[in-house]
């Protein structure tokens, strides 16, 4: 499946911007912010383009286990508004247990992506200070270079505000980061922030966007990647999505594994099963910009908070419509809760819209939440679960014949094990 991986990461990166301004507080955009500051320090130091491309993905992803902590201590507050106290704040939340644990979950997780360089501990370690006093005590002579950008560029992010920055307040900017040197931040950091990073550069971001200014310093690379690849990418952002929630906890990777088995028995060539499996796992990507008080709600939702809660679905739309080479996934996986009668959304297709591959995605959607434990229901059995979609295809809501179709193939792999 021909990709751009770092297009890729940018689309994906809205999402998980969205959850650390949830649960942080933080400017949205924050790992493109990351990355972008990143970039300029990575091409001063002389890494080469493929090199730089995949230290990027990195600093996009670099808090890709924060879905996993939800729940956990880290508070949702916004810090303080001056760089002292957020510094103060920052020390704080390096002490926890979740900071420490997040960089070594991240670690793990990045090693799913197909990276065609070393990209080794640059997450691990991007919470170390360089006198030691970080998560794990690691000085900057045990670190990497690139651990040590990464952890520069993502501590002025979190302290300031690049998008409304003054050239006074740049200028404050630089003579803190140099006062820190060999305490918080390694003096080699430091030096290629100084060397790198202008005035100009801000304005860039503020002038055009952060997605602009990075495509100017480098562009993409589409590659043909291997089914277990394709596999291995779509199934770390299912996880990423699952656990925004215990309330869904396995379910994107159920509807992907179920895609795949439907596509083979429809008989789909290879690589439109893996695209189908891949659009499965990133059919509820838009769940991250939904707050948790809406998807973990015991109760009703409101008016208000079901218009919210379906946003999620235009919200794929938006997210994978980023990607090139998709246009055929972004309609799997963002029309999966349309319906045939056109009450469905976010568009309200009806039959003549939908093909057969946006109908199988529906269903399989509706069966995978039918069949699953979730905190406040145990899943139905197959047969209670067939006999609700089969009610709903007769009300001319999902195609009846995809239904006698999941029956067939998930009934005998209820079977067999």
């Amino acid at each position: 499946m021909r990709l751009d991986l770092t297009d890729l990461l940018y689309a994906l990166s809205f999402a998980l911007d969205k959850v650390e301004t949830e649960l942080l507080g933080l400017d949205t955009g924050h790992g493109k912010h990351v990355a972008y500051l990143a970039l300029l320090m990575g091409a001063e130091a002389g890494f080469r383009e493929e090199e730089l491309r995949d230290f990027i993905g990195c600093c996009l992803l670099h808090d890709n286990a924060l879905t996993e902590y939800i729940h956990e201590e880290f508070a949702k507050s916004p810090m303080s508004q001056n760089i002292s106290a957020k510094l103060t704040d920052i020390n704080d939340l390096k002490k926890s247990k979740m900071e420490h644990d997040h960089s070594i979950i991240g670690e793990q997780n990045i090693r799913l992506l197909p990276f065609r360089t070393d990209v080794k501990n640059i997450i691990l370690f991007h919470h170390e200070n360089a006198d030691g006093s970080g998560a794990m005590g690691k000085t900057a002579s045990g670190t990497t270079l690139k651990s040590q950008i990464l952890h520069l560029a993502d501590i002025i992010d979190m302290t300031t505000h690049l998008t409304k920055m003054t050239f006074a307040e740049f200028e404050e900017l630089r003579g803190w980061i140099q006062n820190k040197m060999g305490s918080l931040f390694s003096k080699e950091a430091v030096e290629l922030f100084l060397k790198a990073v202008d005035y100009e550069k801000i304005v860039c971001l503020q002038d055009k966007g952060v997605i602009p200014c990075l495509h100017e310093e480098l562009h993409g690379e589409i590659i043909d990647y291997s089914d277990e690849e394709v596999h291995n990418i779509a199934g770390l952002f299912a996880q990423i999505v699952d656990y925004k929630s215990e309330f869904t906890e396995n379910h994107s990777r159920g509807v992907a594994e179920k895609a795949e088995m439907m596509a083979n028995y429809y008989g789909f060539d290879a690589e439109k099963a893996i695209r189908f499996y891949f659009a499965g796992a990133m059919h509820d990507i838009g769940k991250l910009v939904v707050v948790n008080d809406i998807l973990e709600k015991p109760g009703k939702l409101t008016d208000n908070e079901f218009a919210e809660m379906k946003n999620h679905a235009a919200a794929t739309h938006y997210i994978l419509n980023q990607i090139k080479e998709i246009p055929d996934i972004v309609k799997w996986a963002g029309n999966h809760h349309e319906k045939l009668n056109g009450k469905g959304y976010p568009q309200g297709l009806t039959a003549q819209d939908l093909s057969f591959e946006e109908r199988i995605m529906a269903c399989i959607d509706i069966y995978q939440a039918l069949t699953e434990k979730r905190p406040y229901k145990d899943g139905m059995p197959h047969e209670q679960s067939i006999s609700i979609l089969l009610d709903m295809a007769h009300k001319g809501e999902i195609d009846e014949d995809i239904v006698h179709d999941i029956d067939i193939v998930m009934n005998s792999t209820a079977q067999r094990k």
